[in-house]
């Protein structure tokens, strides 16, 4: 019995093994940021147009998306320390080999490997968060986790015009590499001596699954496909992330054409931004897991967040009619807090519903299907942009977007219910 119910993890050693992979995916991340700060020395180098960039952030996105197709079935079949162990080391050496892309196809080349291998990261988080927390405990880490990839955010827009100063841009990538294999180095001396973190599959479907039915493997609860509550999550996750993608990609080009801002004067508007999605993540996990502990439904708690923040971003097309920079760059922070309050709500979903042998597949297809938002979202904006429409109609389209999701979501998942015995795994 003991090797079927490990102890309960320690608080301090369940926190800190997070804190490493939440480091991990900031490195994880750091590309993207990157690309969008350099933007213009990039377009310098290889002579592209705004076009050839939106093609160029396309093509990421286009293999990340369908790479989570491969990454979230790896994740269910591997340990969660197994899949860590793979997934640091894919995407770290795919971040340094952009320090020897020396045309536009090994640009494009090294893209793709970053978004093949990164796609581990998103499925990964989760199972984690499945295995190391409570139920009620979830929203919080979950906010937690977005906080802190926030924090690594906001200080990029201030390192890496300096870092590009020093070692180019290429090299900014490479550093990127680097930070992931130092975060794995310490997740692997943290998780040493954890069993629930090397469990097999198995093993963990009947932990953070829902009762006996998991004991019957990850295949007992049918096609993934076929499950409405699949797809009311990535319907809603494929909506409400082309916004999310749109302003990580864009919104850098958007101050440079409004307000005529420098590499260097985009750190502190980006700085705001990314402020404002960490933050409203920390805040939307605090106030998801208070509610929960007070005794509020699930139900009433996911989606009560999820409008709140639709409504949040609903004024974003504004930013257009304000004069003042500073109004503009604090509006923006906040359409930023109402989109990480939806996606974790959205993710919390994924734990309250799914079984956990099924956790890092729904999980997968969702950022599959957000990914694929992102490509349409790029491919859109660009062509957008070099016809002269400005950008109007796509802030008009993100205003919108998290309604529709939402309304997609409660039509679909009309009551979200956990199973009863859940909370009893992690006593």
């Amino acid at each position: 019995m003991a090797a079927d119910h490990p102890s309960p993890i320690p608080s301090r050693l369940r926190w800190s093994l997070f804190t490493v992979l939440c480091i991990a995916g900031v490195f994880n991340a750091m590309d993207r940021p990157i690309i969008a700060i350099l933007k213009p020395d990039m377009m310098k180098d290889f002579g592209w147009s705004d076009s050839d960039f939106g093609d160029l952030a396309a093509v990421t996105q286009f293999s990340a998306a369908f790479a989570f197709l491969v990454t979230g079935w790896l994740v269910d079949r591997l340990s969660v320390n197994r899949a860590m162990q793979v997934g640091a080391s894919a995407w770290s050496v795919a971040a340094m080999a952009h320090g020897w892309a020396l045309s536009t196809w090994q640009v494009v080349a090294a893209r793709v490997g970053l978004g093949v291998t990164e796609a581990v990261q998103t499925p990964l988080t989760i199972k984690t968060v499945a295995t190391l927390f409570p139920p009620d405990k979830r929203s919080f880490a979950f906010g937690f986790a977005t906080m802190l990839a926030g924090a690594g955010t906001i200080a990029m827009p201030f390192l890496i015009p300096a870092l590009a100063e020093a070692v180019g841009w290429r090299g900014a990538l490479v550093a990127g590499g680097i930070g992931g294999f130092a975060s794995l180095i310490a997740w692997m001396w943290l998780a040493r001596g954890v069993a629930q973190l090397h469990n097999d599959p198995a093993t963990s479907a009947q932990r953070s699954g829902n009762g006996a039915a998991t004991t019957g493997g990850a295949d007992s609860y049918g096609p993934i496909l076929m499950n409405r509550q699949t797809w009311a999550i990535v319907i809603a996750k494929a909506l409400s992330d082309m916004t999310w993608w749109f302003i990580n990609f864009w919104l850098a080009d958007y101050y440079r054409k409004e307000f005529g801002l420098s590499t260097l004067e985009l750190a502190v508007p980006l700085a705001i931004a990314f402020a404002g999605s960490g933050l409203g993540a920390l805040l939307a996990g605090w106030v998801s897991t208070r509610l929960l502990e007070a005794g509020w439904s699930p139900n009433r708690v996911r989606k009560g967040v999820m409008l709140a923040s639709a409504l949040i971003v609903a004024p974003l097309p504004l930013v257009l009619e304000i004069g003042g920079f500073w109004p503009v760059a604090v509006m923006i922070g906040v359409v930023m807090a109402g989109h990480q309050g939806f996606s974790l709500s959205l993710f919390s979903t994924i734990t309250d519903v799914v079984p956990g042998a099924k956790v890092g597949r729904v999980t997968a297809f969702g950022a599959f299907m957000g990914n694929m938002g992102g490509v349409a979202i790029s491919l859109v904006a660009g062509r957008v942009l070099d016809a002269g429409f400005g950008f109007v109609p796509l802030f008009v389209f993100a205003s919108a977007s998290y309604l529709v999701a939402l309304a997609w979501f409660h039509l679909l998942l009309p009551v979200i219910r956990r199973p009863e015995n859940e909370a009893a795994l992690f006593d």
